[in-house]
């Protein structure tokens, strides 16, 4: 693990999205809440925000962090599930692997959840979109790259 010590604590935040695409039928489902498990996005955005805060758990070389805010949210396409995580920490550390992971366990969520509605779907695009904090500041993906 990278030693962290030495540094201050700033107020970091990093943004992650990615898609679960799925059939047309399916997406309609999830709009209208007709999923047979339940509340298919409800159910994903409490498992996103369990996973920001147990990312250090689950990736071997994290550092555990006091995670102060994290906002997992949805937009339904046509034929897609999109899933954006935004996490937030005043820490020595960035907090990109915490949303990421948000994101992942979100679209699994989601993917559990619709799975007997439709074997056809996969998870993809998996990206940090932001970052704020640190030494480094303030990083943006190109939306057109």
């Amino acid at each position: 693990m990278v030693d962290v010590s030495p540094k201050e604590a700033t107020h970091r935040r990093a943004l992650a999205r990615c898609k679960v695409a799925m059939k047309p039928e399916t997406t309609a489902k999830v709009a209208n809440n007709a999923i047979t498990k339940g509340d298919v996005l409800a159910a994903a955005r409490v498992a996103g925000i369990q996973a920001a805060k147990r990312t250090a758990d689950l990736v071997p070389m994290c550092h555990p962090l006091l995670v102060g805010a994290v906002h997992v949210d949805f937009t339904i396409g046509d034929d897609y599930v999109e899933v954006e995580a935004k996490v937030e920490t005043v820490d020595r550390t960035g907090v990109e692997m915490e949303a990421m992971t948000a994101c992942a366990v979100a679209a699994l969520t989601v993917y559990d959840m619709c799975k007997t509605t439709d074997r056809t779907m996969s998870i993809g695009q998996l990206m940090l979109w932001e970052k704020a904090g640190g030494s480094s500041g303030v990083w943006k993906r190109d939306p057109l790259a």
